[in-house]
């Protein structure tokens, strides 16, 4: 089978692996491999329009949501290489080990559905892997420039900055039907286990369920979540208690004209009322994932 490889050289792990290297580890794993490095999106809209076989993304979790975006709706199956700072997505899946490793391992793929996220708002609409929201992680997200080099301890220490004296804000909020309208210091929508810079808020979240994890952080937890960014940025993960978690498949919000994240790019912000209608996308993708090798294999 044809592989097009898909590689960003500019995400953190792919300064440590040579093309050739993970060249050669799809063959073992007995594809046609095909490379192709991009730094640019656009360059991205080429390559995908018309995949033939297995479509293999390795960088960072933007890269492969570039990708898996424009996967939605094709026929072809995708595989994903996490390369990057954060890896939320290739940690939520499991993929952990070296790159050429995970891509020998996809002789025997694992097929396994990847729901995506579907916002549709004031400002227009978009598709997001990892999550969506409003509030303190959304503000960090605006006030923050990646531009500057993406550092996750530069990353949370903006966090904890901001939350010095961080104001909740009222949101009329709908669950699945369900009134739950508050003052929130965050509303988090996921479908990964974390966001961001490894903030972990829906350990329990599953991509393939169908389902959305959505954190409600009301303004009277505010010390709560301060001391866990400071664990996150002392490298120590902690769980937030206190804090609710549901799972729907639908959700409106309406806000104050707060901006809103979208994975990790800002949308929204400065008008007076913004609302916004976030639904599950069950089954958008198909992944293949490394095989599960049996201990004697090991």
């Amino acid at each position: 089978m044809r592989a097009t490889l898909i590689v960003n050289p500019n995400a953190g792990g792919a300064r440590r692996v040579r093309l050739e290297d993970l060249a050669a580890a799809l063959e073992a794993a007995g594809y046609h491999p095909v490379v192709e490095t991009t730094t640019d999106e656009q360059d991205l809209d080429r390559v995908l329009a018309e995949p033939e076989g297995l479509v293999v993304a390795a960088g960072g979790d933007g890269t492969l949501r570039a990708v898996a975006q424009r996967m939605v709706g094709k026929r072809a199956p995708l595989a994903l290489v996490p390369m990057g700072t954060a890896n939320n997505i290739g940690r939520t899946l499991g993929l952990d080990g070296e790159p050429a490793d995970l891509l020998r391992a996809l002789d025997a793929p694992r097929r396994q559905p990847f729901d995506l996220g579907r916002v549709t708002a004031s400002w227009g609409s978009g598709l997001f892997l990892e999550a969506c929201g409003y509030g303190l992680y959304a503000d960090v997200l605006a006030a923050y420039d990646p531009e500057a080099g993406k550092s996750v301890t530069r990353a949370l220490a903006s966090l904890v900055t901001t939350l010095s004296g961080y104001q909740g804000r009222p949101y009329a909020l709908r669950l699945d039907g369900e009134d739950l309208s508050d003052e929130y210091l965050m509303v988090e929508v996921l479908n990964t286990c974390a966001t961001g810079p490894r903030l972990q808020l829906a350990p329990g979240a599953d991509p393939g369920d169908g389902l959305l994890d959505v954190v409600l952080i009301r303004d009277d937890n505010r010390a709560r979540l301060l001391d866990y960014a400071r664990a996150l940025l002392a490298g120590e993960l902690a769980g937030l208690d206190s804090v609710e978690v549901r799972r729907v498949r639908r959700l409106e919000v309406d806000g104050d004209g707060a901006p809103m994240h979208l994975d990790g790019e800002v949308r929204g912000g400065g008008e007076d009322r913004q609302s916004a209608r976030i639904e599950v996308v069950p089954g958008a993708l198909e992944l293949w994932l490394p095989a599960v090798k049996r201990e004697e294999e090991r």
